[in-house]
């Protein structure tokens, strides 16, 4: 899977989705969204499984321009699904893969509708529904197939259930999940943050993140994902909370955030030394 331009619509983030150039889609934010935000704190059962204010305390002290950051911006959160399993939301992700977020909720409601319980099919009837009604939801014959490979794995074991992925390293997950067609390393990073909660993933593939990065640290271009991940270390092991941050920086920047460019990582050719014409060189 391409790598996104900002957190996906797809893993029900509080977190604005961003367009292509890394802007946010709807109203930047301002005083009343920051109190609105601070009114409505997280329930144990969608609040991620570590302490959101420790992580801010230790990355306001280890990095202080991202410190900067965080306090302009409004307090960290984000509402996970805790009964939604690995499948579920590998299947809603592949939907949503590639197209505009209202476009893929329209297809993946057509897709629901396909099950006798009105919910997501389950693996078993995504393998007995045949093409032609999946295309007619609005599926392409690469999302078909991918959607297939998933429910085929979920049944053989190799997805694993939501019990199992709790007990799963970061890299374990990856590895499994990324064996499935069209699940790349971002789509399970997004899983791991939004559906898992893990404390410490950079996705450092992701667009938003990188033009994050960019403008928090006042550079023209984009970083490379190895010059983003070198500099992430220090972030550890509050990845995820320093990521979160890097999408709400696009946001806050608005248009300004078009001002980054993208850096093709190809150095300038030096320009080769013209001698004289030989018809002009003196003769030893």
């Amino acid at each position: 899977m391409p790598a996104a331009p900002g957190p996906p619509t797809a893993f029900g983030l509080v977190c604005p989705r961003l367009s292509d150039a890394g802007r946010p889609i709807g109203a930047t934010v301002d005083g009343n969204e920051r109190k609105k935000a601070n009114a409505e704190p997280m329930t144990t059962e969608t609040a991620p499984p570590f302490d959101p204010r420790e992580a801010i305390r230790f990355l306001t002290e280890t990095d202080p321009r991202l410190g900067e950051l965080i306090g302009r911006s409004i307090e960290f959160q984000f509402e996970m699904d805790p009964m939604q399993s690995p499948y579920d939301a590998l299947l809603e992700a592949i939907v949503y893969q590639s197209i505009s977020g209202k476009a893929a909720k329209t297809i993946f409601e057509r897709v629901k509708a396909l099950s006798a319980s009105g919910r997501s099919p389950s693996p078993e009837e995504i393998l007995r529904l045949r093409k032609p009604a999946l295309r007619r939801a609005g599926l392409s014959g690469a999302k078909i197939a991918a959607v297939k490979d998933l429910a085929q794995k979920t049944i053989e074991g190799i997805v694993p259930t939501l019990e199992q992925a709790h007990g799963m390293s970061d890299r374990e997950l990856v590895e499994k999940l990324i064996s499935v067609r069209g699940v790349g390393a971002w789509t399970v990073e997004m899983f791991l943050i939004f559906r898992l909660g893990r404390p410490d993933v950079l996705p450092i593939h992701d667009y938003g993140v990188l033009k994050g990065f960019a403008l928090t640290y006042g550079k023209r271009k984009i970083p490379t994902p190895r010059e983003l991940a070198k500099y992430g270390e220090r972030w550890r092991p509050y990845r995820t909370v320093a990521s979160w941050y890097m999408w709400r920086a696009v946001q806050l920047a608005g248009k300004d955030a078009r001002k980054i460019n993208k850096n093709s990582g190809k150095k300038k050719a030096t320009p080769k030394k013209r001698g004289r014409p030989a018809s002009r060189r003196r003769r030893a």
